[in-house]
Parts: structure tokens; C-alpha cells; sequence
């Protein structure tokens, strides 16, 4: 297990889990979302492939609507 820190909250989840499998754990929408990993914006195309480490820092940016 590693630690990580997904919107400022500190997760423990399994060594070599992509960014797909983390939303899935966290049960996290997959329409209208933005990631980020250590202030570096992943392409949606890159979300199966962009392995997490430990300790990293996840952004999970939702679209919202105002006005």
C-alpha cells in the first residue's frame, strides 16, 4: 500500500494503481472532471496509463455551472 493525497485528503490505496483505478476506488464521476497530478494537468487519454506514487498529489478539478 502506498499513501496518497487526493484533493488535500490522505488515501491509502495498492502500489502501481493508474489514475482510472483511483477514480473508481473513490467512486469519483468520470464526466466533467479535470486531474491533476502534482500540479501537472493528465490528458484523459493518458488516465489508464499515468501510473501513481507514493506520496503524490492528486487534483480532482469538477466542472461546475454559474452565473
Amino acid at each position: 500500500m502506498i499513501t496518497v493525497f487526493v484533493n488535500d485528503s490522505k488515501i491509502e490505496v495498492e502500489k502501481h494503481i493508474n489514475i482510472q483505478q483511483l477514480l473508481h476506488k473513490t467512486k469519483t464521476s468520470l464526466s466533467g472532471i479535470a486531474i491533476a497530478v502534482n500540479n501537472e494537468i493528465i490528458p484523459k487519454n493518458d488516465w489508464n496509463s499515468k501510473q501513481i506514487d507514493s506520496n503524490d498529489n492528486i487534483l480532482i478539478i469538477k466542472a461546475t455551472q454559474g452565473g
